[in-house]
């Protein structure tokens, strides 16, 4: 009796481990799957920006020598502050209309043109400079975390500037440096950051945006043997993530 009764429980065993490793496997494939729809969603996404972006640049070609007409009657007619108005008009729409990202690196791709489209939105002044870079080490979770929280933080800080009715501008910088690959993300600042919050520690009560999101920078820069930096300078805060090629 007591050796059936191991038996049975040696069984069992068995069919745990088998069953353990079955369910594994069918969230490693799960997962799989859904990173490939992702990445077909997110490919049909970027060809239609792609679209649209060349069918707003082709109406703004078609329609220029008619704005350049309009321009040049009021200046004919002696309306200076007609035409300036009317050429602001012109630059404005030309800010609207941006260039998509293409990196080569969908995840990055996707990330860029979601949070700089954001940041141009809420009229914050962008200036990208990305070049094609795979951050093979990262798994694929660390950088969108990483790359999402680093812009969110620029966005979030940029918005309240604005909301002090400064000058909102971001600056983006992805590229190889010696060994690694690199991230830095500047937005202006009227006011210093640091001097109040040299830790840039935040409760649910801190107003200071920089805050958010810091730790898990942190943590991710060093899971990857990274390092990570965050500064002031020229009226602009800085944060920096290198990770070892």
């Amino acid at each position: 009796m007591i050796g059936r009764k191991a038996e049975r429980e040696k069984e069992f065993e068995e069919l745990s481990k088998k069953y353990d490793k079955l369910y594994s496997d069918f969230q490693e494939l799960k997962f799989s799957l859904g990173e490939m729809k992702a990445s077909a969603d997110e490919i049909e996404k970027q060809g239609e920006e792609i679209r649209q972006l060349h069918e707003s640049m082709r109406s703004l070609k078609h329609d220029m020598k008619n704005h350049l007409m309009v321009t040049l009657s009021y200046l004919n007619d002696g309306d200076e502050e007609a035409a300036r108005a009317y050429i602001s008009q012109i630059i404005n729409k030309l800010n609207a209309i941006h260039s998509y990202i293409e990196t080569g690196n969908s995840l990055l791709n996707h990330i860029l043109n979601e949070k700089l489209s954001e940041a141009r939105t809420n009229g914050i002044d962008v200036k990208a400079e990305v070049e094609n870079l795979a951050f093979e080490r990262m798994e694929s979770m660390d950088f969108s975390a990483l790359l999402t929280n680093m812009l969110d933080n620029a966005i979030c800080a940029s918005l309240l500037e604005k909301e002090r009715d400064k000058s909102a501008e971001m600056i983006v910088k992805v590229y190889k440096n010696i060994g690694y690959d690199s991230i830095v993300v500047k937005n202006r600042i009227s006011e210093s950051v640091l001097e109040d919050n040299p830790e840039l520690t935040t409760t649910k009560e801190d107003s200071d945006e920089h805050g958010k999101g810091v730790p898990q920078i942190r943590d991710i820069a060093e899971k990857y043997e990274g390092m990570y930096d965050f500064y002031e300078e020229d009226g602009y805060f800085i944060s920096c993530v290198f990770i070892p090629i």
